[in-house]
């Protein structure tokens, strides 16, 4: 978002703030927003809620959000099922964790669908992400603020380059689609929240993992691990990981409240596309300053890899999942 764009958006909120005057006797409602991410760490998910928390607390708007880090208050997967519920009001979420309730969202973090963070913005407003939308609506739960992650791999070994790196390895992968393509490469799985990968490294339970750019940070798994595989031009890993609500808890608000909340929440999407690619370079200074080998795959490394996720994780989704060829046809026509 260039300086003009920001400073008008900034002046919108500030606007809308100034229209709201609550009567002096209403009663101030509290919101819970909740995450897995470290608070106060610099992680990109934790900054965009606390944006939208300051915000609003700031506006005297009869609104008040508390904001819960680091799994305090739901487990990381528990949060889709309690914001359908009602009993979480907002939430920073990887929507690939909810795959299992609604296997659409598999596509949302598929080896090699979307390309950089350019690409994942253009997919924000495609019909595939509209068709997405919908089936989260239905559910109960909105998006406030898109968000695309890159990512990569960590080895406590050899780094990951090829298909036959993971060969014999014990891995972790967020996701369904990443596990499918990581087996058919001939890896172990171990499934677990990006929270508990440290530990995992740490004891011995895996030998490597990909997750985001800034979980792999913000975690410090840097200490456990020999070479990283940045994002680099040929990302295989770029997560949505939106800022969700409740509908719930969207319609306890007034008309005036909404749209002070989609305004702050625009203000933190549009700092999360300029700071995701911060921070890929960040993971990069990062792990070398700590002395972690890095590489970044090219593009015929990268190639082999969609080639196995060709014949597993894509023609699984299409053959198994309602309307999955069409919907992956849609994901893919986006350039």
């Amino acid at each position: 978002m260039n300086k003009f764009a920001s400073v008008m958006l900034s002046a919108a909120v500030a606007v809308l703030a100034l229209a709201w005057s609550p009567p002096s006797s209403a009663a101030e409602m509290e919101f819970k927003a909740s995450h897995q991410w470290p608070g106060g760490k610099g992680d990109i998910r934790d900054e965009m809620v606390q944006i939208i928390a300051r915000e609003i607390n700031g506006a005297n708007a009869g609104l008040r959000i508390k904001v819960y880090p680091g799994k305090s208050l739901f487990k990381p997967k528990e949060q889709w099922g309690a914001m359908v519920q009602g009993n979480l009001d907002i939430s920073a979420f990887p929507l690939a964790y909810a795959g299992g309730k609604h296997p659409e969202f598999n596509l949302t973090l598929m080896p090699g669908l979307v390309k950089n963070h350019d690409h994942a913005k253009r997919l924000n407003n495609s019909e595939f992400m509209q068709r997405i939308k919908k089936i989260m609506n239905d559910a109960g739960v909105m998006v406030l603020a898109d968000t695309w992650l890159a990512g990569g791999f960590v080895s406590k070994d050899k780094c990951v380059l090829e298909p036959g790196d993971v060969k014999g390895q014990q891995f972790r992968a967020a996701g369904k689609a990443f596990n499918q393509m990581l087996a058919a490469a001939g890896a172990s799985i171990a499934s677990m929240p990006s929270s508990e990968i440290y530990s995992a490294l740490q004891t011995g339970v895996l030998n490597g993992a990909n997750t985001s750019s800034a979980s792999l940070v913000s975690y410090r798994i840097y200490e456990q691990v020999k070479c990283l595989t940045a994002p680099g031009d040929h990302a295989l890993w770029v997560m949505y990981e939106p800022i969700l609500m409740s509908i719930k808890s969207y319609n306890k608000l007034t008309p005036k409240q909404q749209e002070l909340l989609m305004a702050v929440a625009k203000k933190a999407e549009e700092y999360a596309f300029v700071e995701a690619k911060k921070t890929d370079d960040r993971l990069v200074d990062v792990y070398k300053k700590a002395g972690v080998q890095v590489v970044t795959m090219s593009a015929d490394q990268a190639k082999k890899w969609r080639s196995i996720a060709d014949q597993s994780s894509y023609k699984d989704f299409a053959d198994k999942v309602k309307g999955g060829r069409e919907l992956l046809n849609l994901a893919l026509s986006v350039d």
